[in-house]
Protein backbone atom coordinates (compact mmCIF):
# COMPACT_ATOMS: atom_id res chain seq x y z
CA UNK A 1 0.00 0.00 0.00
CA UNK A 2 1.50 3.51 -1.00
CA UNK A 3 -0.11 6.70 0.70
CA UNK A 4 1.19 9.89 -0.64
CA UNK A 5 0.33 13.04 1.65
CA UNK A 6 0.00 16.17 -0.05
CA UNK A 7 0.80 19.25 1.75
CA UNK A 8 -0.86 22.92 -0.53
CA UNK A 9 1.16 26.19 -0.53
CA UNK A 10 0.03 28.43 2.30
CA UNK A 11 -0.80 26.06 4.98
CA UNK A 12 -0.32 26.21 8.71
CA UNK A 13 -0.73 22.66 9.90
CA UNK A 14 -0.43 21.34 13.54
CA UNK A 15 0.47 17.91 13.83
CA UNK A 16 0.27 16.30 17.12
CA UNK A 17 3.07 13.61 17.21
CA UNK A 18 4.05 10.85 19.73
CA UNK A 19 7.34 9.03 20.55
CA UNK A 20 5.95 5.48 20.77
CA UNK A 21 7.90 3.13 22.74
CA UNK A 22 8.58 0.24 20.86
CA UNK A 23 7.74 -2.42 23.68
CA UNK A 24 4.46 -1.00 24.52
CA UNK A 25 4.09 -0.77 20.47
CA UNK A 26 4.16 -4.47 20.34
CA UNK A 27 2.01 -5.25 23.14
CA UNK A 28 -1.02 -2.88 22.17
CA UNK A 29 -0.61 -4.46 18.74
CA UNK A 30 -1.24 -7.50 19.79
CA UNK A 31 -4.92 -7.28 21.41
CA UNK A 32 -6.12 -2.94 21.11
CA UNK A 33 -8.77 -2.46 23.26
CA UNK A 34 -9.62 0.58 24.70
CA UNK A 35 -11.96 1.75 27.62
CA UNK A 36 -13.17 4.43 25.60
CA UNK A 37 -15.62 3.68 23.28
CA UNK A 38 -15.17 6.44 20.58
CA UNK A 39 -11.61 5.59 20.54
CA UNK A 40 -12.30 2.32 20.09
CA UNK A 41 -15.04 2.70 17.27
CA UNK A 42 -12.63 5.16 15.43
CA UNK A 43 -9.61 2.98 15.47
CA UNK A 44 -11.48 -0.19 14.21
CA UNK A 45 -12.67 2.66 11.32
CA UNK A 46 -9.26 3.67 10.98
CA UNK A 47 -7.56 0.19 10.57
CA UNK A 48 -10.67 -1.33 8.17
CA UNK A 49 -9.60 1.18 5.64
CA UNK A 50 -12.78 3.33 6.58
CA UNK A 51 -13.00 6.93 5.50
CA UNK A 52 -15.03 8.54 8.00
CA UNK A 53 -13.16 7.11 10.26
CA UNK A 54 -9.86 8.31 9.14
CA UNK A 55 -12.34 12.23 8.95
CA UNK A 56 -13.38 12.01 12.69
CA UNK A 57 -9.59 10.96 13.66
CA UNK A 58 -8.43 13.95 12.06
CA UNK A 59 -11.44 15.91 13.97
CA UNK A 60 -10.32 14.55 17.19
CA UNK A 61 -7.03 15.19 16.79
CA UNK A 62 -7.12 18.43 15.95
CA UNK A 63 -9.46 19.23 19.09
CA UNK A 64 -8.04 21.81 21.40
CA UNK A 65 -10.81 20.03 24.26
CA UNK A 66 -8.88 18.55 26.83
CA UNK A 67 -10.74 15.35 27.11
CA UNK A 68 -10.78 14.67 23.28
CA UNK A 69 -6.49 15.52 23.35
CA UNK A 70 -6.44 12.60 25.84
CA UNK A 71 -8.56 10.41 23.35
CA UNK A 72 -6.50 11.39 20.52
CA UNK A 73 -3.25 10.69 21.69
CA UNK A 74 -4.40 6.88 22.97
CA UNK A 75 -5.83 6.65 19.00
CA UNK A 76 -2.53 7.65 17.50
CA UNK A 77 -0.47 5.65 19.55
CA UNK A 78 -2.54 2.56 18.92
CA UNK A 79 -2.60 3.19 15.07
CA UNK A 80 0.90 4.61 14.45
CA UNK A 81 2.28 1.42 16.80
CA UNK A 82 -0.45 -0.67 14.07
CA UNK A 83 1.76 1.29 11.19
CA UNK A 84 4.74 0.50 13.16
CA UNK A 85 4.43 -3.42 13.46
CA UNK A 86 3.40 -4.04 9.82
CA UNK A 87 6.52 -1.85 8.61
CA UNK A 88 8.50 -4.13 10.55
CA UNK A 89 7.04 -7.21 9.29
CA UNK A 90 7.50 -5.92 5.91
CA UNK A 91 10.81 -4.37 6.36
CA UNK A 92 9.85 -1.52 4.96
CA UNK A 93 7.97 1.73 4.87
CA UNK A 94 4.84 1.00 3.22
CA UNK A 95 3.80 4.66 3.07
CA UNK A 96 5.02 8.15 1.25
CA UNK A 97 4.45 11.83 2.38
CA UNK A 98 5.17 14.45 0.05
CA UNK A 99 4.66 18.00 0.74
CA UNK A 100 4.53 20.09 -2.31
CA UNK A 101 4.36 23.43 -2.16
CA UNK A 102 4.56 27.08 -4.11
CA UNK A 103 3.94 30.21 -5.00
CA UNK A 104 0.14 31.26 -6.23
CA UNK A 105 -0.20 30.58 -9.58
CA UNK A 106 2.01 27.85 -9.52
CA UNK A 107 -0.90 25.45 -9.96
CA UNK A 108 -0.79 23.11 -7.17
CA UNK A 109 -4.51 22.13 -7.05
CA UNK A 110 -4.44 21.04 -10.97
CA UNK A 111 -1.14 18.68 -10.33
CA UNK A 112 -2.52 17.44 -6.90
CA UNK A 113 -5.75 15.99 -9.10
CA UNK A 114 -3.67 15.23 -11.92
CA UNK A 115 -1.23 13.18 -9.76
CA UNK A 116 -3.59 11.86 -7.92
CA UNK A 117 -5.46 10.48 -10.58
CA UNK A 118 -2.60 9.32 -12.02
CA UNK A 119 -1.68 7.02 -8.96
CA UNK A 120 -4.74 6.03 -8.54
CA UNK A 121 -5.24 4.75 -11.96
CA UNK A 122 -2.14 1.86 -10.75
CA UNK A 123 -3.89 0.67 -7.72
CA UNK A 124 -2.06 3.15 -5.36
CA UNK A 125 -4.04 4.52 -2.30
CA UNK A 126 -3.71 8.40 -2.13
CA UNK A 127 -5.05 10.81 0.86
CA UNK A 128 -4.80 14.34 0.39
CA UNK A 129 -4.07 16.61 3.02
CA UNK A 130 -4.49 20.35 2.36
CA UNK A 131 -5.24 23.44 5.00
CA UNK A 132 -5.18 26.97 3.73
CA UNK A 133 -4.38 29.56 6.46
CA UNK A 134 -7.24 32.36 6.91
CA UNK A 135 -3.70 34.72 7.80
CA UNK A 136 -2.49 35.97 4.77
CA UNK A 137 1.33 35.34 4.16
CA UNK A 138 3.33 37.37 2.18
CA UNK A 139 4.66 36.26 -1.11
CA UNK A 140 2.60 32.71 -1.04
CA UNK A 141 5.23 31.32 0.70
CA UNK A 142 6.22 31.27 4.64
CA UNK A 143 7.18 30.24 7.68
CA UNK A 144 4.79 27.48 7.21
CA UNK A 145 6.68 25.92 4.36
CA UNK A 146 9.37 25.23 6.75
CA UNK A 147 7.02 23.21 9.30
CA UNK A 148 5.76 21.30 6.01
CA UNK A 149 9.24 19.96 5.16
CA UNK A 150 9.41 18.55 9.19
CA UNK A 151 6.20 16.76 8.16
CA UNK A 152 7.38 15.03 4.87
CA UNK A 153 9.44 12.48 3.30
CA UNK A 154 9.85 14.38 -0.37
CA UNK A 155 9.55 17.96 -0.40
CA UNK A 156 8.87 19.30 -3.50
CA UNK A 157 8.61 23.09 -5.20
CA UNK A 158 6.53 23.79 -7.86
CA UNK A 159 6.52 26.78 -9.90
CA UNK A 160 5.17 28.35 -12.99
CA UNK A 161 6.93 28.94 -16.11
CA UNK A 162 6.92 32.80 -15.95
CA UNK A 163 9.21 34.49 -13.14
CA UNK A 164 7.32 37.59 -12.33
CA UNK A 165 6.09 38.86 -9.30
CA UNK A 166 4.30 35.71 -8.39
CA UNK A 167 7.88 33.91 -7.17
CA UNK A 168 9.47 37.56 -5.40
CA UNK A 169 8.06 35.54 -2.30
CA UNK A 170 10.08 32.93 -2.87
CA UNK A 171 13.01 32.76 -0.17
CA UNK A 172 16.44 30.84 -0.91
CA UNK A 173 15.81 28.73 2.26
CA UNK A 174 12.34 27.37 0.57
CA UNK A 175 14.26 26.77 -2.58
CA UNK A 176 17.32 24.88 -0.90
CA UNK A 177 15.06 22.52 1.16
CA UNK A 178 13.28 21.22 -1.96
CA UNK A 179 14.10 17.44 -2.83
CA UNK A 180 12.61 18.30 -6.22
CA UNK A 181 11.56 21.51 -8.38
CA UNK A 182 8.39 21.10 -10.98
CA UNK A 183 8.18 24.03 -13.60
CA UNK A 184 4.55 23.56 -14.08
CA UNK A 185 2.13 24.48 -16.44
CA UNK A 186 4.63 23.50 -19.41
CA UNK A 187 2.25 23.79 -22.27
CA UNK A 188 1.07 26.15 -25.49
CA UNK A 189 2.62 29.60 -25.25
CA UNK A 190 3.99 29.12 -21.87
CA UNK A 191 6.19 25.53 -23.46
CA UNK A 192 9.20 28.16 -23.89
CA UNK A 193 9.33 29.83 -20.89
CA UNK A 194 9.48 26.83 -18.92
CA UNK A 195 12.23 25.38 -20.94
CA UNK A 196 14.11 28.94 -19.59
CA UNK A 197 12.95 28.33 -16.28
CA UNK A 198 13.84 24.88 -15.78
CA UNK A 199 17.37 25.56 -17.31
CA UNK A 200 17.35 28.89 -14.57
CA UNK A 201 16.47 26.69 -11.70
CA UNK A 202 19.01 24.10 -12.56
CA UNK A 203 22.05 26.65 -12.96
CA UNK A 204 20.68 27.59 -9.52
CA UNK A 205 20.47 24.44 -7.98
CA UNK A 206 24.44 23.89 -8.54
CA UNK A 207 25.27 27.21 -6.54
CA UNK A 208 22.89 26.56 -3.77
CA UNK A 209 23.99 24.43 -0.31
CA UNK A 210 23.83 20.60 -1.00
CA UNK A 211 21.52 18.65 1.67
CA UNK A 212 22.25 15.40 0.94
CA UNK A 213 25.31 13.37 0.13
CA UNK A 214 22.90 10.73 -1.67
CA UNK A 215 20.47 13.07 -3.85
CA UNK A 216 20.91 15.85 -5.96
CA UNK A 217 17.54 17.49 -6.26
CA UNK A 218 16.41 17.11 -9.87
CA UNK A 219 14.42 20.32 -12.39
CA UNK A 220 11.34 18.55 -14.07
CA UNK A 221 8.90 20.63 -16.40
CA UNK A 222 5.54 18.94 -16.93
CA UNK A 223 1.67 19.76 -17.67
CA UNK A 224 -0.68 19.45 -15.37
CA UNK A 225 -3.67 20.04 -18.39
CA UNK A 226 -1.60 17.70 -20.82
CA UNK A 227 -0.34 15.44 -18.08
CA UNK A 228 3.10 15.46 -20.43
CA UNK A 229 6.25 15.06 -17.95
CA UNK A 230 3.49 13.29 -15.29
CA UNK A 231 4.70 9.71 -15.30
CA UNK A 232 8.65 11.14 -15.63
CA UNK A 233 7.86 13.81 -12.10
CA UNK A 234 6.41 10.32 -10.38
CA UNK A 235 8.84 8.36 -11.20
CA UNK A 236 11.63 10.91 -9.66
CA UNK A 237 9.65 10.78 -6.47
CA UNK A 238 9.70 7.04 -6.77
CA UNK A 239 13.34 7.33 -7.12
CA UNK A 240 14.46 9.85 -4.63
CA UNK A 241 12.04 7.21 -1.97
CA UNK A 242 14.10 4.00 -3.19
CA UNK A 243 17.45 5.92 -2.71
CA UNK A 244 16.32 7.45 0.81
CA UNK A 245 15.18 4.05 1.59
CA UNK A 246 18.28 2.07 1.00
CA UNK A 247 20.79 4.18 2.33
CA UNK A 248 18.30 4.58 5.94
CA UNK A 249 18.30 7.91 5.67
CA UNK A 250 14.09 8.24 5.38
CA UNK A 251 14.25 6.38 8.79
CA UNK A 252 16.57 8.60 10.21
CA UNK A 253 15.02 11.51 8.52
CA UNK A 254 11.66 10.36 10.11
CA UNK A 255 12.63 9.70 13.62
CA UNK A 256 14.65 12.97 13.60
CA UNK A 257 11.28 14.74 12.33
CA UNK A 258 9.22 12.58 15.60
CA UNK A 259 11.70 14.80 17.81
CA UNK A 260 11.26 17.87 15.90
CA UNK A 261 7.09 17.71 16.49
CA UNK A 262 7.56 16.41 20.18
CA UNK A 263 9.57 19.70 20.95
CA UNK A 264 6.90 21.56 18.99
CA UNK A 265 3.96 19.99 20.96
CA UNK A 266 5.49 20.83 24.19
CA UNK A 267 6.25 24.68 23.06
CA UNK A 268 2.48 24.56 22.32
CA UNK A 269 1.41 23.86 25.95
CA UNK A 270 3.45 25.48 27.16
CA UNK A 271 2.02 28.43 25.78
CA UNK A 272 -1.34 27.33 26.60
CA UNK A 273 -0.51 26.85 30.07
CA UNK A 274 1.07 30.30 30.25
CA UNK A 275 -1.39 32.47 28.56
CA UNK A 276 -4.40 30.61 30.99
CA UNK A 277 -2.32 32.00 33.75
CA UNK A 278 -4.89 34.43 35.44
CA UNK A 279 -1.76 37.08 36.47
CA UNK A 280 -0.71 36.86 32.67
CA UNK A 281 -4.08 37.14 31.52
CA UNK A 282 -4.98 40.25 33.76
CA UNK A 283 -2.23 41.83 33.04
CA UNK A 284 -1.21 40.90 29.21
CA UNK A 285 -3.05 43.24 26.80
CA UNK A 286 -1.59 46.69 29.00
CA UNK A 287 1.41 45.27 28.67
CA UNK A 288 1.19 44.59 24.82
CA UNK A 289 0.14 48.24 23.98
CA UNK A 290 3.23 49.74 26.14
CA UNK A 291 5.20 47.73 24.39
CA UNK A 292 3.28 48.59 20.87
CA UNK A 293 3.68 51.98 22.03
CA UNK A 294 7.67 51.98 22.79
CA UNK A 295 6.79 52.59 26.61
CA UNK A 296 8.57 49.49 27.15
CA UNK A 297 10.97 46.95 25.44
CA UNK A 298 9.73 43.83 24.10
CA UNK A 299 12.62 42.01 26.84
CA UNK A 300 10.65 43.96 29.98
CA UNK A 301 7.71 42.89 28.80
CA UNK A 302 8.46 39.58 28.59
CA UNK A 303 10.18 39.83 31.73
CA UNK A 304 7.32 41.76 33.29
CA UNK A 305 4.69 38.69 32.45
CA UNK A 306 6.90 35.98 33.49
CA UNK A 307 7.47 37.42 36.78
CA UNK A 308 3.26 37.64 36.48
CA UNK A 309 3.67 33.61 35.51
CA UNK A 310 5.86 32.57 38.03
CA UNK A 311 4.05 34.66 40.67
CA UNK A 312 0.89 32.81 39.54
CA UNK A 313 2.19 29.43 40.11
CA UNK A 314 3.45 30.21 43.55
CA UNK A 315 0.07 31.56 44.39
CA UNK A 316 -1.52 28.38 43.21
CA UNK A 317 0.83 26.02 45.50
CA UNK A 318 -0.14 27.80 48.62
Amino acid sequence: MLQCHYHCCRQLLTVRSFTINCWAAAVIMRSFTSNDRKVQRIYDCIIGGKRHGLAEGITLVESTHSKKKKQAQELLTAVLAKLKVREDNARRTNTFRIGLTGPPGAGKSTLIEALGKHLTAKDHKVAVLAVDPSSSLTGGVGQSEYAVADMVDMFVLIVPPAGGDELQGLKRGIVEMADLILVNKSDGELLIPARRMKAEYTSAMKLLRKRSKIWIPKVLKLSSKTKEGLPEAWDKMCEFKSVMTESGDLIRKRQRQQTVWMWNHIRENIMDIFKSNTNVANSVNEIEREVGLGVLTPGHGADLLLQLFRLGVQENKL
